[in-house]
């Protein structure tokens, strides 16, 4: 895997990653999902939850990458990267109408 240095240089890479439609939907639904259950843990008072933040999120995107991209998650080698690529993918679906 060629070596990133910046998140400019590596989001095409991440955006290729991310082909198959459906592994896009379930990044989608994993991020809005652990959005919501933020919002709901600092509402409810309920902090524990929040532990199960990294287990829906990164189970959503995973099930994408391994049953419908067949590639391994760029999480693996570049894991602050892919965090805000998953950000930044979703925010280009829900306010630029990319990733479709």
């Amino acid at each position: 895997m060629k070596k990133y240095h910046s998140f400019k240089e590596f989001y095409p890479f991440y955006l290729s990653q991310h082909q198959n439609i459906t592994c896009r939907r379930l990044h989608y639904i994993g991020s809005l999902l652990v959005l919501s259950l933020i919002i709901y843990s600092l509402v409810s008072g309920q902090f524990l939850l929040l532990f199960l933040a990294p287990v829906i999120g990164y189970g959503f995107a995973w099930v994408g990458h391994f049953f419908y991209e067949k590639n391994r998650p760029a999480t693996f080698s570049y894991p602050w990267f892919s965090f805000l690529g998953d950000w930044v993918m979703l925010y280009e679906f829900l306010f630029k109408g990319k990733g479709k």
